[in-house]
């Protein structure tokens, strides 16, 4: 008897709203609409008359490649509408458009983060507003922790390929309504990043008299750093580096056609011993970061330079 009230009350329950609002739809999924992103690129054509087919993201402590950048205009995030405002250091948390080696870019000066609060599609945003501001190349940095033992803190990982975890588990920049204007609903991740664009990058780095390394980007949600137990996971499954950025950019520049070079610049060695003294902090990240800054700098302007040849 018992059972079956408890059956009738479940069943009544189960057709009101309520039920539908908390346990159908789960967590409140944000979408962002063609019409969002064209506001926001009709607002940066505004603020400048060049039109850049090259863009870079700049990743923790990676801002000073900025500065290279020559007759700049400088867009604040918080100015563009629909774009999130960065809140970690290291991340100034705006665009720089103007020219680098003869091509006219557009360089995001930090990125904000899913684990700052912000929805897959928020943090990807950017990218599609790149497509509609007519970019053709994209050059995405960060850095990230070295899982491959061979590498030391200082190196510059091309990255070859990504593991998505956070798209993995459910947080896929792609869900929801499928752009159709940007790409189809199940676009091929087969080569997520351009090889012809890889291979610039080592002609650039032997050019610059330093070793690239290479391997597979572990993309994680973060905020917290990898346990000891999870780095050795991470290391079994064929990860080289691991970072908190990245993959969910590459996957929606891929969906709109946009050829990706990914960098990985190794800021800390990753810890697999529980009972190591070795701790990481984003501060060590960020000292790192700028120790790299210079090889970046000579990388991406090696790469431009191919690109002009």
């Amino acid at each position: 008897m018992t059972f079956k009230i408890r059956e009738n009350l479940w069943l009544n329950f189960s057709h009101t709203k309520s039920f539908n609002r908390f346990f159908l739809k789960g967590y409140p999924m944000e979408t962002i609409s063609i019409a969002q992103i064209k506001e926001a690129a009709e607002y940066i054509r505004r603020q400048t008359p060049l039109r850049p087919t090259i863009a870079l993201t700049l990743g923790s402590g990676m801002g000073p490649l900025a500065a290279e950048i020559t007759d700049a205009t400088v867009i604040p995030y918080t100015d563009i509408p629909h774009f999130a405002r960065s809140t970690v250091p290291g991340h100034a948390g705006q665009l720089v458009i103007g020219k680098l080696q003869g091509h006219t870019v557009l360089a995001m000066q930090g990125r904000y983060h899913f684990y700052e609060g912000h929805s897959m599609q928020s943090v990807t945003l950017p990218v599609r507003v790149m497509k509609l501001l007519g970019i053709e190349i994209f050059i995405v940095t960060n850095a990230a922790g070295g899982l491959n033992q061979s590498f030391s803190v200082g190196d510059l990982m091309l990255i070859t390929d990504h593991i998505n975890f956070t798209g993995m588990a459910g947080h896929h920049p792609l869900r929801g309504p499928n752009l159709d204007e940007f790409g189809p609903r199940f676009p091929d991740m087969s080569t997520p990043y351009d090889l012809e664009l890889q291979a610039m990058a080592r002609k650039a780095a032997r050019r610059a008299g330093f070793t690239l390394r290479e391997g597979v980007y572990v993309s994680l949600a973060g905020p917290s750093f990898e346990t000891p137990a999870e780095i050795r996971f991470l290391q079994i499954i064929g990860g080289d580096a691991v970072g908190m950025s990245t993959a969910p950019e590459v996957v929606v520049a891929r969906h709109s056609g946009i050829r990706v070079l990914g960098i990985s610049g190794i800021s800390n060695v990753a810890i697999t011993d529980t009972t190591s003294d070795q701790k990481t902090t984003h501060e060590e990240v960020l000292e790192a970061s700028q120790m790299m800054a210079s090889k970046l700098i000579k990388l991406v302007k090696g790469v431009l330079t191919e690109l002009s040849g």
